[in-house]
């Protein structure tokens, strides 16, 4: 099981202070919860992509990289890299060099985002937008896979004989979850290619997100890759924890009053009532989500959203200290014990190489000489006959 933080990059007026931190204020705070999901032994770090105010991660690749220079062991992934808006060969590439700058520590979740103007930012249309996610990840499947690929689609020009570098390290391509909260056809196609499935588990009841999951464990298991035990699910989630349960409702009632997500809606009561959203003592959030245990069985992902909502650097990073010091560690302990021994353990790097080459040498991919484009040839590389 893994657990780590997730950030929608939101820069928020802190509703206590009045103040709203600037871009360069956010940036680096992001470096810093990162640096601290990893410092209280958290597993994975995950930003969102946004393209318009008032949000900053418009480039994750470039973020993850940053962070994987300053981090050793911490998993870097996305929440989630847009699939509709993103060329999937330039996807291919630069998650491919992050690959390789992190020494396989990252993977990446794919989604089609919440903000419809971004479509025709990038010369989409949004009435296109599924099919499109299904017709970029399709490509983008191949592109790992074949040093070599010729294709044709519907939404970007043909491809002929091209090679997408650098080639994914060790011959593994980066793990892919496809993320929604809504759509069977992402599940669906997560559950053909026998990727990851994430559910945000945010703003819906949890019996929403429940249908959805085994939905894609029911076509992950038709598909043949294992059974739905197997299966490979992440949950989101947020949480907000102080030593004393009224505290943590005091202190989080007025950002959650003015958060542009849900303010100015249902009280927060209700609100942690009818989502998952978690507000109490470490041993309240331990409670609640061992109900999502309850609820979905085992699963391989936990990503909690906490530095949202205009809350200063200082309260996240003492949020994150509570997490790793009193909350993870108890939840680690009783899931491991709860969990059934078929289920699928979280993806890693080494163990998806240990499974593709078992005691061989991984591919270390080794380019012909340069023949000035990518059409010459049956590959550009030497190990093509092996």
């Amino acid at each position: 099981m893994q657990f780590g933080i997730f950030s929608v990059s939101d820069i928020t007026r802190d509703p206590v202070t009045g103040v709203t931190p600037s871009e360069a204020e956010r940036i680096d705070a992001i470096v810093q919860i990162a640096r601290k999901t990893e410092e209280v032994g958290l597993d994975v770090f995950a930003i969102g992509e946004h393209h318009n105010p008032p949000f900053f991660s418009s480039s994750p690749t470039t973020l993850l990289g940053h962070i994987a220079a300053t981090t050793e062991r911490l998993i870097l992934t996305t929440a989630t890299t847009l699939i509709t808006t993103n060329d999937p060969v330039k996807i291919a590439e630069d998650y491919a060099m992050l690959q390789h700058l992190s020494k396989g520590r990252m993977d990446l979740m794919l989604g089609r985002g919440n903000t419809g103007p971004v479509y025709p930012w990038f010369g989409k249309d949004i009435r296109a937008g599924l099919p499109l996610a299904l017709e970029n990840y399709n490509l983008l499947h191949r592109l790992w896979r074949e040093d070599v690929i010729d294709w044709a689609g519907d939404y970007r020009t043909p491809l002929q004989g091209f090679t997408a570098t650098p080639r994914p390290l060790d011959g593994v391509p980066p793990f892919v979850w496809h993320g929604s909260i809504r759509t069977p056809e992402i599940a669906e196609q997560a559950a053909y290619y026998g990727n990851g499935f994430f559910a945000n588990h945010i703003f819906w009841p949890t019996a929403h997100s429940l249908q959805l999951i085994e939905f894609y464990r029911q076509r992950f298991e038709h598909y043949g890759h294992g059974t739905k035990k197997q299966a490979i699910v992440g949950l989101g989630g947020q949480a907000y924890i102080a030593k004393k349960s009224q505290d943590a409702w005091n202190e989080f009632r007025p950002y959650f009053n003015e958060a542009p997500v849900y303010g100015h809606g249902p009280s927060l009561e209700d609100f942690a009532e009818m989502t998952p959203l978690s507000v109490g003592s470490p041993q309240e959030i331990i409670d609640k989500t061992l109900t999502f245990h309850d609820t979905f069985g085992d699963y391989q992902r936990q990503l909690w959203l906490m530095d949202h909502a205009g809350l200063p650097l200082k309260t996240v990073l003492n949020q994150l200290d509570l997490l790793g010091e009193d909350v993870v560690p108890v939840l680690r302990k009783e899931l491991d014990a709860r969990r059934d021994p078929e289920s699928a353990p979280a993806p890693t790097h080494l163990a998806r190489v240990a499974a593709e080459y078992g005691d061989k040498p991984a591919r270390q991919a080794r380019p012909n000489a340069n023949q000035g484009d990518n059409l010459a040839g049956t590959s550009p590389y030497q190990d093509a006959t092996a």
